[in-house]
């Protein structure tokens, strides 16, 4: 499933690239031919960073990637516990 999610990547992206590039240079006359590839153009962006956000978790969940440091301060978690070391500084 790995891979073919690697691979929808890909071609979303590639897809973005290509109509994104074509709704840049269409003419101002042919407001269909805009339309349509920046609709693609969307759509591929939107699919590309989907399957990529995909590939990073699913590489953290198997251990194939380190986790990101999520810690949260002791004093953000439980700040009554604290309060009264704030007072004394």
């Amino acid at each position: 499933m790995a891979k073919l999610i690697a691979i929808l990547n890909v071609v979303a992206w590639a897809g973005f690239w290509a109509f994104g590039y074509l709704a840049l240079t269409a003419n101002g006359d042919s407001t269909g031919q805009l339309m349509t590839a920046l609709i693609l153009a969307v759509l591929g962006a939107g699919a590309g960073i989907w399957a990529y956000l995909w590939l990073v978790r699913h590489s953290e969940a198997t251990g194939y990637a380190k986790p990101p440091r999520r810690a949260v301060p002791e004093q953000h978690r439980n700040p009554e516990l604290y309060e009264e070391n704030e007072e004394n500084a």
